[in-house]
């Protein structure tokens, strides 16, 4: 019998043990539908530090979900932490070598990291193994036009709409582009055809004021900022289009 007992007490202590490891798991994965609610409701309400938080305690246990990986860097890019983003998409490649979804966004990460030529390198990457991803040259456009090459941006923005026609996020960058390359009734009329888009956003509505302001024309940039914006902040937003357009008009 004495001899017996240790390998008894063993098998009793092992079975605890992976008693303990399934009822944790068990408790992970009841969690796991409301922890993903959770995240995506608070990156819709643009609450991107919960969003990072829950999705990160998602990432601690399940590191090898891609999926997770892409949204934690997503929020945590849209919260300000490109780099910690590019951190998590970095590791994860280590698993998924190649994978244009991982790519993209690590090339989004670098470009809001203000790390151009490492964006470029990995989406050139993306683009290798994904052409048909508009976000690919979508991308790509806004981090040609960061680098003063925007004939070259406006080619990719032209691909990008191609793939992705009346896409409101692409028209919105590329009215911007337009504009800055010194046409700026084309980049009026780029933006005006995305604001009237139903998925036109706020902010492309606000970039439409910028460039009639730009335009000379304060009293339609006035009229967008007034029915976009919450009172306080449009007449904020105001005094500086009617500064914009001020400036314009004097000879």
């Amino acid at each position: 019998m004495s001899t017996r007992l240790p390998i008894v007490l063993a098998l009793i202590l092992a079975g605890c043990t992976n008693s303990a490891v399934d009822g944790e798991r068990a408790v992970i994965d009841a969690v796991e539908p409301s922890l993903r609610a959770a995240a995506a409701a608070a990156e819709a309400g643009h609450d991107y530090k919960g969003a990072a938080q829950h999705l990160g305690t998602l990432y601690q246990r399940r590191g090898d979900d891609k999926g997770i990986g892409v949204a934690l860097a997503r929020n945590l890019r849209y919260g300000g932490q490109p780099q910690a983003a590019a951190d998590i998409i970095q590791g994860q490649l280590t698993r998924f070598p190649r994978d244009p979804d991982l790519l993209i966004e690590l090339g989004k990460d670098y470009l809001a990291a203000d790390r151009i030529a490492l964006a470029l390198r990995m989406l050139e990457q993306a683009l290798a193994v994904a052409p048909e991803r508009w976000e690919v040259h979508a991308t790509m456009a806004v981090a040609l036009d960061t680098l003063g090459r925007n004939s070259e941006a406006l080619a990719a923005y032209g691909r990008a709409l191609e793939l992705s026609p009346e896409n409101p996020a692409i028209m919105n960058n590329l009215g911007l582009s337009q504009a800055l390359a010194g046409r700026l009734d084309d980049g009026l009329a780029t933006l005006g055809s995305a604001a009237d888009l139903p998925t036109a956003t706020a902010q492309i509505r606000q970039n439409l004021a910028l460039l009639l302001a730009l335009k000379g024309d304060a009293a339609q940039a006035e009229k967008l900022t007034r029915n976009n914006l919450p009172p306080d902040v449009a007449r904020a937003n105001i005094d500086v289009m009617r500064a914009i357009a001020a400036a314009v008009k004097q000879p």
